[in-house]
């Protein structure tokens, strides 16, 4: 019994081991290229990891020779299923007491949407807001600053984020209104790096429950069929 424990022991230090040592032939690749924050995780595709990046999600080979960029799909059941965003899920619901939400009396649908307070088509689907509650479509918002993080608009949305009453902020910046410096400690960084991860690249892009991502404007009734048909899909 002792030889067998110290038996398996041994093989999961070895295996302990030799995934800290992909792990390291693959950030050491990456740097190569200029990505210095990696979170490497398993990945589902033999012989290869998944790596979250400042520039998006990555799957690369354990000697970190070769890569690829973006989303993984598995097709195994009757609609195909986007891993990759599903993965992040967690990453999303760890900033659910930072989203500005607009939550439907009748709620039947919930949806994410990486949101910048600049862009035409997120002021259009703002404006619309009644709309969509009254179709029991809820609304929550994450801040995309499409400039980056080092913009005024980035300044901007970090303030309204920081005002006691985010949602009246909001809704003025979204009339066009300026908007008063406030500061705080939430980070929109992180919003704006999980939207990375998510492959975005404008905006408004909604973020549905199962994982798909839906980029640019969907007025409230084409998107209640959406949703209605994604449900019913299951």
């Amino acid at each position: 019994m002792k030889k067998r424990y110290l038996l398996l022991t041994l093989l999961m230090s070895a295996l302990g081991g030799l995934a800290h040592a992909d792990d390291a032939a693959i950030q050491q690749s990456l740097k190569k290229l200029g990505l210095q924050q990696t979170e490497i995780r398993p990945s589902s595709l033999p012989g290869m990891k998944t790596v979250l990046t400042e520039s998006g999600v990555l799957y690369v080979t354990d000697d970190g020779k070769q890569f690829i960029q973006g989303p993984l799909y598995d097709v195994s059941g009757g609609q195909p299923v986007n891993v990759t965003n599903q993965m992040l899920a967690k990453k999303v619901d760890a900033l659910a007491d930072e989203m500005i939400v607009y939550k439907a009396p009748k709620e039947q649908h919930v949806i994410t949407v990486f949101t910048d307070i600049t862009c035409g088509y997120c002021r259009k689907l703002h404006n619309e807001m009644a709309d969509y509650n009254a179709l029991g479509i809820t609304v929550r918002y994450l801040a995309f600053p499409r400039e980056g993080m080092n913009g005024q608009v980035a300044k901007e949305m970090k303030s309204i984020w920081c005002t006691a009453d985010r949602r009246k902020a909001f809704n003025e910046a979204m009339k066009g209104e300026a908007v008063s410096p406030v500061d705080c400690n939430i980070d929109i960084g992180q919003q704006y790096k999980l939207g990375i991860l998510y492959g975005i690249q404008g905006t408004p892009a909604m973020l549905l429950d199962n994982g798909m991502m839906i980029p640019g404007y969907q007025g409230p009734k084409e998107l209640k069929q959406l949703l209605d048909s994604q449900k019913a899909g299951g």
